[in-house]
């Protein structure tokens, strides 16, 4: 007698599974993480007064968001989104003075200032898209190796006047005529 082994899910996991699961191409994964950061260093400048605490901490989930819902085909584009998302945010809270050079000058200071946010959030991007990459290329394996075992297995069958009837060679031909010809066109 078989049994059915039924597995209970942790209830983190059904929680999760209600979440919206988008689907972005590598530039809707980029718009969506450039232009999330910018409404949040808006909302940290107006609220915080530019903390640059709470810009880092709010970037680290845009990061795992944008990892995680970047289709299996642009994966790649991920780590390289994020830092450039991080940069274009970081200009409301950068801090520069007056005038183009100050603005610039602020820009690359407050980069440098937080690039140990910058990485973390790069790094975070980085390994969910190696995890999803691993984990795509182990599915797409286990379905290729089923389908060639489903065919192997089942051999294709034959009618018995196929099967007993010898098939026509061209004279001259030898065995390399009895080879598969292709259609002629008319």
């Amino acid at each position: 007698m078989y049994r059915v082994r039924v597995r209970s899910v942790p209830p983190v996991v059904l929680a999760l599974r209600r979440f919206p699961n988008p689907r972005l191409t590598g530039i809707g994964a980029g718009l969506f993480a450039a232009l999330t950061m910018v409404v949040l260093a808006c909302v940290d400048r107006l609220l915080f007064d530019s903390s640059e605490l709470v810009y880092g901490l709010l970037f680290l989930p845009v990061s795992a968001l944008t990892a995680l819902w970047v289709r299996p085909a642009d994966l790649v584009t991920a780590p390289i989104s994020v830092p450039i998302a991080f940069a274009v945010g970081v200009f409301p809270i950068s801090g520069g003075s007056e005038g183009f050079g100050g603005q610039i000058m602020g820009l690359v200071t407050a980069l440098a200032v937080h690039a140990g946010w910058l990485y973390g959030g790069t790094l975070i991007a980085g390994l969910i898209a190696s995890v999803r990459k691993v984990r795509h290329m182990r599915a797409r394996r286990r379905y290729v190796l089923g389908q060639g075992r489903g065919a192997a297995s089942e051999p294709a069958p034959l009618s018995a006047a196929a099967s007993a009837a010898p098939k026509p060679v061209r004279a001259g031909a030898g065995a390399a005529g009895a080879a598969v010809r292709r259609p002629q066109r008319p």
